[in-house]
């Protein structure tokens, strides 16, 4: 019997894979076909994403499937969220694709505040503050760039273009566009209210396609590019196309605390309905989509991106696992430092900034590699203890283990320092958690038709 491939393309803010998956024995194997890289750019003085660049190689991928006779009966894509691409009349991008981490939404989030309230913007979407939300992108775009959003018809999130350019179809998900702080979070729909008092365009954000809905076949231009024979075809479903609701669908304890732990680290539970209380608002938590009508209840934390801009801030002598060792090896006590703080989101050194913020709190200053490592995994590992207890408090339930899901979950030294900050259990993956669940939301949908 043929075996039946299906494929999940997983990208995220240094890499991309492309993974087959099938089910053998009633468990889901899965086998890495094509890797790539990903990186912010600067153009025209802004961090943008290199947008055709990606479906160069989302393309590229496929094509290397059907080079290992190894076709899918279906795909589906999940990246990062709050990010975003402006189409024309036309269908033709507006702009570039400017990064989340890009500085021109500083002082966004304040200005937006004198316009609607910020408990009114919380009570609505459920969404966590942060100053890169696409509402805030959207804002700077229509102080700095109004031209570009007079010239929008539609708006899709990055996943949303690399599947429209894979088929011809727009379309707009929901567990990816609940990331922007514009979704109602009880109705999970557009929220006309907060269009409306931001003057955003109400005509270029379409309804919601469901996850397992089929958006179409491939292009005979992508078909011709990929290296298809005639008459193949691969069917193009939407997905939880944001990557920790792939990652929370791929975990193995669903119902207790998830840490989906990567360049992000991303802690929270899975709900049935948003939580916006005044103390969710306090602790900054948000209400993210998940598939089937529920929830992410969770915080964003900085995450591993702090060691990885510490490796490439030493030149990337040092692997990430002799990072972790020599951290393990530091016998002095660490400086804290906030991981959430403003200045690790895109610093030109993080290493300076991390011995910067701890001269300005008056800790003693890691100098060593080790030292700076040390750090950052104490400090990755108190802010989840942080977080767990606000959850605990919000929710009013208590917790006893933490399952730790994403490529994070082989770090061995942080895992133990989680596990003793936290007083949990931890229960570690799987490492490749996103693409499964994206992988395994396919099949579902695949088994329900």
């Amino acid at each position: 019997m043929a075996v039946k491939y299906y494929l999940g393309i997983d990208i995220g803010a240094s890499s991309g894979r492309h993974v087959l998956g099938y089910k053998e024995n009633g468990e889901l194997v899965m086998e890495e076909v094509y890797r790539f890289p990903n990186q912010i750019q600067n153009r025209g003085g802004r961090d943008c994403w290199d947008i055709e660049a990606l479906f160069a190689h989302v393309v590229e991928g496929i094509r290397r499937c059907a080079g290992q006779q190894k076709l899918p009966c279906s795909l589906s894509i999940d990246t990062w969220g709050c990010d975003f691409v402006l189409l024309d009349e036309q269908e033709r991008r507006v702009g570039d694709c400017v990064s989340y981490r890009d500085s021109r939404v500083d002082g966004m989030p304040e200005k937006a505040f004198q316009i609607l309230a910020k408990e009114k913007v919380y009570q609505k979407t459920g969404i966590q503050f942060q100053k890169f939300n696409t509402l805030y992108q959207l804002l700077a775009l229509q102080a700095m760039q109004p031209e570009e959003l007079a010239a929008a018809a539609h708006f899709l999130m990055i996943p949303d273009y690399l599947h429209y350019r894979l088929t011809g179809r727009i379309t707009n998900e929901y567990t990816n566009a609940s990331t922007t702080q514009m979704v109602n979070a009880a109705g999970q729909v557009w929220d006309e209210d907060i269009l409306a008092a931001f003057g955003l365009p109400r005509r270029i954000f379409k309804g919601f396609t469901p996850v397992g809905e089929v958006i179409g076949g491939l292009t005979e231009e992508v078909k011709k590019a990929a290296g298809l024979e005639p008459g193949q075809d691969i069917l193009v479903l939407e997905g939880a196309t944001h990557d920790t609701a792939s990652a929370f669908a791929g975990a193995r304890k669903k119902e207790g605390l998830i840490l989906s732990s990567g360049t992000w680290s991303l802690l929270g539970k899975i709900v049935n309905t948003p939580v916006v209380t005044e103390m969710a608002q306090k602790y900054n938590f948000t209400n993210e989509g998940y598939p089937g009508g529920r929830y992410r209840l969770l915080k964003n934390i900085m995450g591993l991106w702090m060691i990885q801009e510490v490796r490439r801030g030493y030149e990337n002598r040092y692997s990430f696992a002799q990072l972790a060792e020599m951290a393990g090896q530091c016998k002095q006590k660490p400086p804290l430092v906030d991981v959430n703080d403003d200045r690790f989101l895109h610093p030109d050194s993080m290493i300076e900034a991390i011995r910067q913020y701890c001269r300005e709190s008056g800790q003693t200053v890691p100098e060593t590699a080790a030292e700076i490592a040390n750090t950052v995994y104490h400090s990755l590992a108190f802010s989840y203890k942080k977080a767990v207890g606000e959850l605990e408090s919000i929710t009013g339930e208590t917790y006893a283990a933490i399952n730790i899901v994403g490529g994070g979950c082989r770090n061995e030294y942080l895992n133990r320092l989680t596990a003793q900050c936290t007083g949990k259990e931890i229960v570690t993956g799987p490492d490749e958690a996103t693409v499964a669940g994206n992988i395994l939301l396919q099949i579902k949908a695949q088994e329900e038709n």
